[in-house]
């Protein structure tokens, strides 16, 4: 059976999906009741599912009648995507927050699933198993270097 994270955060994928727009409007209290659980669980979905290297951006609204807005970038529609990604890889970069980035543009089909695969590849450990040192440096190069070319072909 699936975690309850998983069920919140397949459920908002879903909607963000039938959506016409790129992002979809929350009232998170309310979702804490659809799913009869605490509105932190919510948080913590929002937190670590929906996040800016997965190809997300989270705005909330606080206080009485709050809501929370989950905005899913496309780079056809949002050239500062690929200034983002860059700003999160910066100069270094695990293998992890690689992953996260490289699966989230695929989830937002942005790139492929075999780019996906490859990318992953690409940025593994034991590709750079020569590179002793400064592997998370090199590893952001690659993606940088990479995301260049692929990001700029739309």
């Amino acid at each position: 059976m699936a975690r309850l994270s998983d069920v919140i955060e397949d459920f908002i994928k879903d909607m963000l999906k039938n959506s016409n727009e790129n992002q979809l409007q929350i009232v998170r209290n309310e979702l804490a009741n659809y799913f009869s659980c605490a509105p932190s669980q919510i948080n913590y979905v929002l937190t670590t599912r929906f996040t800016v290297d997965k190809g997300y951006y989270i705005e909330s609204k606080r206080g009485g009648g709050g809501y929370i807005i989950i905005k899913q970038f496309r780079l056809k529609q949002d050239k500062s995507l690929l200034d983002m990604i860059n700003e999160k890889i910066a100069d270094s970069i695990t293998y992890n927050t690689g992953v996260h980035i490289v699966e989230g543009l695929m989830e937002s089909d942005i790139i492929t699933k075999k780019e996906c695969d490859i990318l992953k590849v690409a940025i593994n450990d034991r590709t750079l198993n020569i590179c002793l040192h400064n592997k998370n440096r090199l590893r952001a190069d690659i993606l940088k270097s990479i995301f260049m070319v692929l990001l700029n072909k739309c």
